[in-house]
């Protein structure tokens, strides 16, 4: 129910609507025959109603995996959505992957002149798992009816899309090598994901939160990182401090230092691993002193007092000392003179 109302909110609002015929969510490819072992990728891909002028706001989608299929990995790199209130995730206990995403100003069709079938949503990973399988079993890989497409019609009204599914053919003898497409993508990609900027924000409970997007459009970003390093510790410059631990988060990430008083590092991972550093330093004029400064200040603070009390007694006792011993005169011994 969360990530229902959540991508309501992301679709402009949801009206009550009748549902409209819309576009369709496919797989492809829509049959293949693979060996025990063999790994292939199948596009969940998003086509529209041109003739009708539709566009597609977001997908809210499910595709189920049947038991005799191993769900390896998803990859969105090749998406056209860069938005999303749910990346794709497996569910390996249901055989499930499910995503909830959009694009801004919505998803129109294919753009005249572009050669490129380029309306994937995400990139299944599956493989046949060896073992004893049965001559022509086959797989099935289909979406779940409760998939919904939001149109971009300013209400973002719900649509039951056609669907069309996947059966995979899986022989009974492995082949004489094993092939493996997901692990050839992620040996050959060296390139690591895009630039992205670090947006600092407040949430509606009023936390400071950072947001950040990335893309790869090799194999996609498997995951992010965030590290916070104190800018300064009992008033000392301590940028860079190695013990600040790297944290797997997701945007938008509630920051732990709610001072501003730590430099915001935020890395995106790719699938093979290639990574991307984004660094924000708050401004100073957002800075407050936190508990730990404000102790540490006053500690300092207490510190120095007394040590320019003690140094202020010490001189006091000095001079004292040197006017007594200019006033006791030397004694004089008569019996020998």
């Amino acid at each position: 129910m969360n990530r229902f109302l959540a991508l309501s909110v992301f679709v402009c609002g949801l009206l009550i609507a009748p549902q409209a015929q819309a576009s369709s969510l496919y797989l492809d490819p829509a049959t293949a025959t693979i060996n025990p072992g063999d790994t292939i990728k199948v596009a969940v891909r998003l086509d529209t109603n041109e003739e009708a002028g539709e566009c597609i706001n977001a997908v809210d989608g499910v595709v189920n995996v049947s038991d005799n299929l191993e769900l390896l990995d998803v990859s969105i790199g090749s998406s056209i959505f860069s938005m999303w209130v749910e990346q794709p995730t497996i569910n390996k206990a249901s055989h499930q992957v499910t995503f909830a995403g959009g694009i801004p100003n919505g998803y129109c069709g294919r753009v005249e002149g572009d050669p490129r079938l380029s309306n994937v949503i995400t990139e299944l990973i599956v493989r046949a798992p060896l073992g004893n399988t049965a001559s022509g079993t086959v797989g099935d890989i289909s979406f779940a009816p409760e998939s919904t497409v939001y149109l971009n019609d300013g209400f973002g009204t719900p649509a039951s899309p056609q669907l069309y599914n996947s059966l995979v053919t899986i022989t009974d003898t492995p082949g004489s090598e094993i092939n493996d497409e997901w692990k050839l993508a992620v040996e050959e990609d060296t390139v690591p994901p895009a630039w992205f900027a670090i947006l600092l924000s407040q949430n509606p409970a009023g936390k400071y939160v950072v947001s950040f997007n990335s893309t790869d459009k090799q194999t996609g970003v498997d995951h992010y990182e965030v590290m916070e390093q104190p800018l300064e510790q009992f008033g000392t410059f301590t940028w860079g401090r190695a013990n600040a631990p790297w944290v797997t988060a997701r945007s938008p990430y509630e920051l732990k230092d709610q001072s501003l008083n730590s430099a915001i590092y935020v890395k995106a991972i790719d699938k093979a691993g290639n990574e991307t550093i984004s660094t924000l330093v708050p401004e100073t004029s957002m800075r407050t002193l936190s508990t730990n400064r404000l102790l540490s200040f006053v500690l300092w603070g207490v510190l120095a007092v007394l040590l320019v009390a003690g140094g202020v007694v010490i001189f006091a006792l000095r001079k004292h000392r040197r006017r007594n011993a200019q006033t006791i005169s030397p004694v004089h011994d008569e019996s020998t003179t």
